[in-house]
């Protein structure tokens, strides 16, 4: 798993400055979505989410810093939520449809982080986009363990790169929530998005494993 990226703070109480950051997440997601990244001060950051300038440099120490723990809050956000119950229903097509539903409801709650890290992540020093990449893969390589359980349990029958395509697949899927709700929610609740998106999934797996059993071999 990816180390990440330490953003110094003279705080020393870790709750304190995990309740702080996230007052500063929400705050900064609202102006940036506003105004965008360059054009927000960190004055304005720290009105936002209800203290002084002096107290946002106590948890941070430049307004990049912001964006870092904006990437970190969602990536968490995911990893803590397929991780609930998936240890008791661990390689079952149960396990996979919770994974799924949990993380596009994390989609659906952290819409405007998620919006605002594609958006600004531009805004970045060089090495911001890589991070931020390597992130979104190992939020990938989640999904590609709950099918490899569930193959190795026997419940479905796939390849390691029909695994790896899958994996890809839902966490588009999940992204395109976040990206097109202002559409979709004219369609579909968030619930029904999840049966069908979960159900078309589940019915193209099974496509794809008759396909891949009728190819001839060369």
């Amino acid at each position: 798993m990816m180390k990440k990226r330490e953003v110094q703070a003279s705080v020393k109480d870790e709750r304190l400055v995990q309740k702080r950051r996230d007052q500063m997440i929400k705050g900064a997601v609202t102006l940036f979505k506003q105004k965008g990244f360059h054009r927000t001060t960190t004055r304005e950051i720290a009105k936002a989410a209800g203290f002084s300038i002096g107290t946002l440099y106590e948890y941070i120490r430049t307004k990049e810093d912001v964006l870092y723990l904006v990437c970190d809050s969602i990536y968490d956000h995911v990893s803590e939520r397929l991780q609930q119950d998936l240890s008791l229903k661990s390689g079952t097509l149960a396990s996979l449809k919770l994974g799924i539903a949990n993380f596009f409801q994390v989609m659906d709650e952290m819409q405007a982080e998620v919006l605002v890290m594609y958006q600004e992540v531009k805004s970045l020093s060089k090495d911001a986009l890589p991070y931020v990449l390597k992130k979104e893969m190992e939020m990938v390589a989640m999904f590609a363990d709950l099918l490899t359980r569930c193959v190795e349990n026997g419940e479905l029958k796939l390849t390691e790169k029909q695994v790896d395509i899958i994996a890809h697949n839902i966490f588009v899927q999940g992204q395109m929530w976040g990206f097109r709700r202002w559409a979709l929610r004219k369609l579909f609740t968030l619930e029904e998005y999840i049966a069908l998106q979960t159900e078309i999934l589940l019915s193209g797996i099974s496509s794809e494993v008759s396909a891949s059993q009728e190819v001839p071999q060369k």
